[in-house]
């Protein structure tokens, strides 16, 4: 099967976010895309719902927000719940 190039503009954050997730799951970019585009065909259609939000944009945000701190080695994180509540109460 000949493979043909092809170019694609994404967001630089979700390009870096889908490169790590698919690196986690042991593939690239390229492999991820393909899986997509032969799910596409597979269904005729996108292979998952595409709808708005039930959200509001604030817990969205909030969302979006929680996912960089846990991923930010500069933050503190605790495996002890009380050692979190000592902390809180200083």
């Amino acid at each position: 099967m000949a493979t043909v190039p092809t170019q694609i503009r994404i967001d630089e954050d979700v390009k870096k976010s889908a490169v790590e997730l698919f690196a986690q799951l042991g593939m690239d970019m390229s492999g991820a895309i393909n899986i997509f585009l032969k799910q596409c065909i597979l269904k005729n259609g996108l292979p998952f719902a595409v709808e708005l939000p039930k959200y509001k944009p604030e817990v969205l945000e909030a969302m979006e927000e929680a996912k960089r701190i846990s991923r930010d080695p500069n933050v503190k994180g605790y495996t002890d719940l009380e050692e979190l509540f000592r902390e809180l109460d200083a």
